[in-house]
């Protein structure tokens, strides 16, 4: 059985992970603090992956990244390619699970008791140390719960992944892709068992996220 359809899946997800957690911290942080209508506008751009149909995603990124786009020559020129690659799973990935990460995050920082901030500010504590310190470990529970399902959204994604990277095996196949294709080509045993991985890895993150959620309830019930 050939086990890179599992490794390439969780390198995409995990490094798009990473890249979502910056992204979506930085965005949710400063939307929360905008008036409400700007505020509004903003979500409405930053969760529209999430209802798009993914091939349409994957149309857009096409648009965007495809070879003979003027994007994409750019990014070529300096070594990246993004069709056909499993670099574009990384930027499919994050794109579609990015606002899994932002609307959590947001949620998590609009519900910050801001009398913790100003108690610190009173005390001469810089911004920074007040996010990273105070804010962050307040708001960690919901954050991290946000990441969990974002992991388990990109390690899933089959719709604009496979647009933008196909399926090769060896170089771009995923697991998502892979029991496509293998149900295609009547191999339903081999298929099923890339099924049964990914549900067992989606269920580990759930769980995760379910522990969590209990662990901020009784947080809350404490203080």
């Amino acid at each position: 059985m050939d086990w890179f359809p599992l490794f390439n899946s969780l390198r995409i997800a995990s490094i798009s992970s990473i890249l979502m957690f910056f992204a979506s911290i930085a965005a949710a942080y400063y939307t929360a603090r905008l008036p409400r209508v700007i505020k509004g506008a903003l979500d409405v751009i930053l969760t529209l992956p999430l209802v798009l149909p993914p091939t349409v995603i994957g149309y857009l990124l096409l648009l965007l990244f495809g070879r003979q786009r003027p994007l994409g020559m750019a990014f070529e020129r300096i070594g990246l390619q993004f069709v056909m690659t499993w670099y574009g799973g990384v930027l499919t990935a994050a794109f579609v699970a990015f606002p899994l990460l932002y609307r959590t995050a947001r949620g998590a920082f609009e519900a910050f008791d801001q009398t913790l901030a100003q108690a610190g500010q009173t005390l001469g504590l810089s911004n920074t140390y007040i996010f990273w310190r105070i804010r962050m470990p307040a708001c960690r529970q919901g954050i991290l719960a946000g990441f969990v399902l974002a992991f388990a959204r990109a390690l899933g994604e089959y719709g604009a992944t496979s647009m933008l990277i196909g399926y090769t095996p060896g170089r771009t196949a995923t697991i998502a892709t892979t029991v496509y294709q293998l149900w295609r080509t009547g191999d339903n045993r081999q298929a099923l068992c890339w099924a049964l991985i990914n549900l067992v890895i989606s269920a580990g993150g759930l769980f995760t996220v379910v522990l969590l959620e209990r662990g901020q309830r009784k947080e809350v019930r404490y203080t």
